[in-house]
């Protein structure tokens, strides 16, 4: 995606939310993530290493601390893509984006629910799960 961004010349923000177990062994693509950052084809990176402290932080945790933040986002337009686990990750990202949606924006959870659907109805929320 953002290999894409940087060859298309794409402007626009977006906002990496990066998952992994240990920052030291796990974080691959650090240098070319910041990298990206410099150039300004990354905008935000938000990183959730679960297993680098006592209490386990997941990308869900990081999506909901960002919760206005993201709503923001979405209610300008912003699409969302989720990438990686399908078991257990992905499930509880939508869970999250669910909250966010619920609690950011003032829904209820019907209503959260349904904006959700619009989301992905209209290619705004796709997932790349295994």
């Amino acid at each position: 995606f953002l290999h894409e961004r940087r060859a298309s010349e794409a402007t626009g923000e977006n906002w990496l939310f990066f998952g992994e177990q240990h920052e030291a062994s796990d974080f691959l693509l650090r240098d070319e993530l910041k990298q990206m950052q410099e150039e300004g084809i990354l905008s935000r990176l938000s990183t959730a290493f679960s297993r680098d402290q006592h209490e386990r932080i997941y990308v869900q945790n990081r999506l909901l601390e960002e919760a206005k933040s993201v709503w923001e986002w979405l209610t300008r337009g912003a699409h969302f893509y989720v990438c990686g686990d399908a078991a257990s990750m992905a499930v509880d990202v939508d869970r999250a984006l669910h909250q966010v949606v619920s609690l950011a924006g003032g829904l209820s959870s019907e209503a959260a629910t349904s904006y959700v659907k619009d989301m992905a109805k209209s290619g705004r929320y796709q997932k790349d799960v295994y």
